[in-house]
């Protein structure tokens, strides 16, 4: 699976982890062990805000163009913005279905020509969407986790994170991506040891 089609499938499965959020959950406190950089813990919410902000900014970011050329504060900041308004699922499934159309709009040779500017640096487009759907795959697992629903990883996207990051492992852990891997057995499932081997608890 390439990297666009890790990513469609990444952004899809987590807009579903958000619809599939109750009315009394988007309050909850996330529990400690949620990855977030920091100590500092969230609500539902305010992490799902975050995850919109990231969307928000993806047209602009595979069109090529500066967090300064748009304006840093161009969709509301991280967690202090609102974009999710009344009707938080609805609202995060329209960014996505943008990101997604943003994505899906370059041809290959904008996967290795274009270049996509990061707040922590340049990539081209086509390693800047493996990072894009690094991050969200991994959400899925995260809050779907938290939010206690079974399995919210489909055996197809654990396998597209898996074909994506094998090669890409040692190189996010050492960026400080993923934390150290964690021992599975060896007739660990799939899913187990990619999480594993992201420093998650299987």
């Amino acid at each position: 699976m390439s990297e666009r089609d890790t990513f469609v499938l990444a952004d899809v499965e987590l807009a579903r982890v958000v619809d599939r959020i109750t009315d009394g959950q988007w309050d909850q406190q996330l529990p400690p062990e949620f990855p977030t950089l920091g100590d500092q813990t969230y609500t539902v919410r305010e992490i799902v805000g975050y995850l919109a902000y990231d969307e928000a900014w993806v047209p602009a970011m595979v069109a090529g163009q500066r967090m300064e050329e748009v304006g840093a504060d161009a969709f509301g900041e991280p967690i202090g913005g609102d974009l999710l308004g009344d009707d938080p699922a609805t609202r995060y499934r329209e960014l996505v279905d943008t990101s997604i159309e943003a994505i899906t709009a370059l041809d290959e040779e904008d996967l290795d020509r274009r270049v996509v500017h990061f707040t922590y640096g340049d990539h081209p487009a086509r390693e800047a969407i493996a990072h894009l759907a690094t991050f969200r795959g991994l959400r899925v697992h995260d809050l779907g986790r938290a939010l206690g629903q079974d399995h919210p990883m489909s055996d197809e996207l654990v396998t597209g994170l898996w074909e994506m990051l094998v090669p890409r492992f040692e190189e996010y852990r050492a960026a400080g991506v993923f934390g150290e891997p964690v021992e599975v057995g060896g007739d660990a499932t799939l899913t187990a040891r990619l999480l594993a081997a992201t420093g998650r608890q299987p």
